[in-house]
């Protein structure tokens, strides 16, 4: 008995560790990939300062006016990247561990130490939060071309 409860201490501590390690892997992913997408932005920043110097040397607003447009859309769809991988990460995250279990690993230590938990767990919201129309329009384009960056690669 002695040996399995050193082994189940020690697997746990190992345990432990590589969850250590996971988090540490997930946070340099994390800053190489602000890394790569600032990297992209300094390009497309200076790509645009060039063109936007041609369009004010000649007096070309047209110009001006559809280069930061461009501008505006790489923008939003880096955001929208952004977004997407956040919202994969908590989901895959959150799905991970039931939440059943989770409340009732917190009820038993609450019970074990004399507290009181139940009170203090925050329950999902049961209703949606109504949205503007135009909010809804600007969602359903960012949807397309979020669906369209996912079909490119």
């Amino acid at each position: 008995a002695r040996i399995y409860a050193e082994n189940a201490i020690r697997k746990r501590s190992e345990q432990m560790n590589y969850l250590r390690l996971s988090s540490r892997l997930d946070a340099v992913v994390a800053r190489l990939d602000t890394q790569a997408k600032m990297a992209t932005i300094t390009k497309s920043m200076t790509n645009i300062v060039k063109s936007l110097e041609s369009s004010l040397a000649t007096g070309n607003l047209q110009k001006m006016s559809e280069t930061m447009d461009s501008f505006e859309k790489q923008f939003v769809n880096m955001e929208v990247q952004a977004e997407f991988m956040e919202n994969a990460m908590a989901g895959s995250t959150s799905l991970s561990t039931p939440e059943g279990e989770v409340n009732s690993l917190m009820q038993q230590v609450a019970d074990d130490h004399g507290l009181e938990v139940s009170v203090g767990l925050p329950q999902p919201a049961g209703h949606a939060i109504p949205t503007k129309t135009e909010e809804k329009v600007e969602e359903d384009d960012l949807s397309r071309r979020l669906a369209e960056l996912k079909a490119r690669g």
